[in-house]
Order: C-alpha cells, then sequence, then structure tokens
C-alpha cells in the first residue's frame, strides 16, 4: 500500500506546484495548464451546442417526426446533460485535481457518469431493434414501431439508467475518496456494473447489427423489388449505415476505458492518474461527436442546422420547410 501511495505521489498536475509534501494549486498556472481548461471548455462547449442543434431539429421541424429521430432526440438529450452535468465535475478533477477533499463531489459525478452513459447506451440498443424492424420485417415496421412504443422504450431507458446510477451511488458503490484518486478508488467496486451496464448491450447491439447485415445482404441477392421500394430499401440501408456508425464510434469511445477499469483489479501497479483522466475524457467527447456524424450523413440535418444556426426559424414559421 505504501509503494502504490509513493507511485501516486510521484504524479505532478500540470496546474500544481509541490510545496514541501503537498500540492497547492498554483496561482501562475502553466501553459498546459491553461491550454487544458480551454480545450475542455471548448469540447463542453461544442458539445452543448452541437446537441442543441439536433434537439431543436427534431422538436422544430415536422419532417424530422419519425419515430427513429424520436431515439436520436433522446440520445441527444443524454449527451446534452452530460455537456452540462458530467463536463464541469470532470473539468473539476481533471484541471483542479482532487481539491475537494471530501466524497460528495466523487459520489456526484459517479452517479451522473453512470446514468448517463446507460442512458446513452440503452438508447442505442433501442435504436439497433428500430434499425431491426424497419429493414428486417419492413412489411409490419411501421405497425409494430410507432410513437406509443418509442415512448415506452425511452421512458423504459431512462428509468433503467436512473435506477442503475443511483442504486450504484447510494450502495456505496461509486465512493471513490478525493483524499487519494477519486477514480482509481472505484474500480474494482464498478467492475460488476461495468459488465451490465456496457458489455452486455454492446454485445446485443452487435448482435442485432450483424443480423440485419445479413438480412440486408440478402435482400440485395435475391428479392426482386419495384423501383420506388428499392428507394425506401436503400434508405432504410442509409438510415441502419449511419445509426450503425454512431453505434461504433460509441464503442471506440467507450471501451478503452471500460477495459482499462475490468483489467486495472487485476495488475499491481496503479495506472496513472493521466491515462484515466485522458480515457474518461475519451468517452465524454462521444457526446460531441454525434452531432457531426448526422451532419456528415444526413443532408436534412445539413438543412436544419443551416436554418436554425442563421436564425431564419425565428424569422418565418419553417416547420413544414422540406428538408433536403
Amino acid at each position: 500500500m505504501e509503494s502504490e501511495l509513493s507511485k501516486v505521489s510521484n504524479y505532478i498536475h500540470p496546474c500544481y506546484v509541490l510545496d514541501n509534501t503537498t500540492y497547492i494549486f498554483t496561482s501562475n498556472p502553466s501553459i498546459i495548464c491553461v491550454a487544458l481548461y480551454v480545450f475542455l471548455s471548448l469540447l463542453s462547449f461544442c458539445t452543448i451546442c452541437g446537441n442543441l442543434l439536433v434537439i431543436i431539429a427534431i422538436i422544430y421541424f415536422k419532417q424530422l417526426h419519425i419515430p427513429t429521430n424520436y431515439l436520436i432526440l433522446s440520445l441527444a438529450v443524454a449527451d446534452l446533460l452530460v455537456g452540462i452535468l458530467v463536463f464541469p465535475f470532470s473539468m473539476a478533477f481533471t484541471v483542479f485535481s482532487c481539491w475537494h477533499h471530501e466524497g460528495l463531489l466523487c459520489k456526484i459525478r459517479g452517479s451522473f457518469d453512470v446514468t448517463l452513459s446507460t442512458a446513452s447506451i440503452l438508447n442505442l440498443c433501442c435504436i439497433s431493434i428500430d434499425r431491426y424492424y424497419a429493414v428486417c420485417q419492413p412489411l409490419t415496421y411501421r405497425s409494430k414501431i410507432h410513437s406509443h412504443v418509442i415512448g415506452i422504450m425511452i421512458l423504459v431507458s431512462w428509468g433503467v439508467s436512473a435506477l442503475i446510477g443511483i442504486g450504484i451511488t447510494g450502495a456505496g458503490f461509486n465512493q471513490g475518496k478525493c483524499e487519494e484518486q477519486c477514480l482509481i478508488d472505484a474500480l474494482i467496486s464498478t467492475t460488476l456494473a461495468c459488465i451490465f451496464s456496457f458489455y452486455v448491450p454492446v454485445i446485443i447491439m452487435l448482435s442485432i447489427y450483424f443480423r440485419i447485415f445479413l438480412v440486408a445482404q440478402r435482400q440485395v441477392r435475391n428479392i426482386q423489388i419495384t423501383n420506388q421500394s428499392t428507394t425506401v430499401n436503400k434508405m432504410e440501408r442509409k438510415a441502419t449505415k449511419t445509426l450503425a456508425t454512431v453505434m461504433g464510434v460509441f464503442i471506440l469511445c467507450w471501451t478503452p476505458y471500460f477495459i482499462c477499469i475490468i483489467f486495472q483489479p487485476l495488475t499491481f501497479d496503479i495506472m496513472p492518474i493521466a491515462v484515466i483522466e485522458t480515457l474518461n475524457w475519451l468517452t465524454l467527447s462521444n457526446s460531441m461527436l454525434n452531432p457531426f456524424i448526422y451532419a456528415f450523413f444526413y443532408s436534412w440535418f445539413r438543412s436544419a442546422f443551416r436554418l436554425i444556426i442563421t436564425g431564419k426559424i425565428f424569422k418565418n414559421d419553417l416547420t413544414n420547410t422540406k428538408l433536403f
């Protein structure tokens, strides 16, 4: 234990100076410290603005009022809350280190992290189910996946996420202490939660998208359809490809962090705080990337974003505008 603490003490935070045996937040921060704070602030700003654009676009333009987009809206709300609620706490730890020598901030941060990350992945699970019916059962899609069903999916996703987030914090599974390392102290106790809130849903989603891929390939080879049906089928495949990309980016951003959490208790060395924080910010950056994916793949989202940013929706009633 003593050797572990000595390794921790060797870590020098870029915004701190060593005064005898204690770290003091410097009144003359280094360039690295200032750059770190500016970078994280810009990341938070982009996350909030990007997801606000998605939320406003889906709510305002009637053309976007379709079941799949309601799930995207729910995902954007989760990402927006990450920018508003999780980013400030994470910035406090990254920039100011563990200056708050109590467990409350750690518990609040952990609760928000778990709740919103679980909400994101459960919304992605719901999106994969929506895509499964759209591609694999197109004739019954509209009867099985409608607004009422989507509403139930969203409520269940958020309800389960809140229960998991509050339950883990309330049961004491995420009580890191800031006197040492808020993140590392909770690694062992959160392993079980990671399995059920990340690995199991990811395996389910990958299985669903693999099934969708096989069905789509079989449709291309074997089914002869009319020109209109071909157009519809292409649109569904494009939507599936886009949302699969969203899921793929999510997995790329989150997997390193969860692998670290799973294997950290099996090692004898404490992973440097800088590595843990870098992986944590990689996960949080996923909340910023989704709006760019929508804008890249969908011309109607680009048109909607353009009308919102230029302020045209505030000058005229454009709710029925045809987006291209």
